[in-house]
């Protein structure tokens, strides 16, 4: 085989774009909620999806909802939606699941990472900082409950 036919069959996996889709901020219990001293319970739920935009070229969009609340009142609730476009050629198929659900969003999270902390700050709170994410684990996580949904005998 040449040279330039083993090229053209190379897995190609190049970041077209990243960017911030969606960014939400509210401090609902503000000014009151400054004068709290107790600090806040935080609460952060983590999702991915990703979707085919043309041929070889796929978004993924993380969102992250961080809710922090002092007793019953919210402190403050940040909705971030960081994107990726991504191209993808010559991946082999049992590849592209896990590349789309670990690779991507670890391109992601750094980016998410800093929007996250700088919209809290911004708010008037003290940076905040989300803890890594194993992706690897998460989706494997995924595949073996929706494994296990698969194999329940429906009634």
């Amino acid at each position: 085989m040449s040279e330039q036919a083993q090229q053209a069959e190379a897995p190609v996996f190049a970041i077209e774009k990243i960017y911030l889709k969606d960014l939400s901020v509210e401090v609902p219990n503000a000014p009151q909620i400054f004068l709290e001293q107790t600090a806040p319970q935080i609460e952060v739920q983590l999702n991915n999806q990703s979707t085919i935009v043309s041929e070889g070229v796929y978004q993924t969009v993380m969102t992250v909802v961080v809710k922090a609340k002092i007793g019953d009142k919210t402190a403050f609730l940040v909705e971030a939606h960081q994107a990726g476009i991504f191209r993808m050629a010559n991946v082999p198929q049992e590849a592209m699941e896990p590349m789309l659900a670990v690779g991507c969003p670890n391109i992601l999270f750094p980016y998410m990472r800093e929007t996250v902390s700088e919209a809290v700050t911004r708010a008037g709170f003290p940076a905040l900082y989300l803890q890594p994410v194993n992706f690897e684990a998460m989706y494997l996580q995924q595949r073996e409950q929706a494994q296990a949904q698969q194999e329940q005998p429906t009634h």
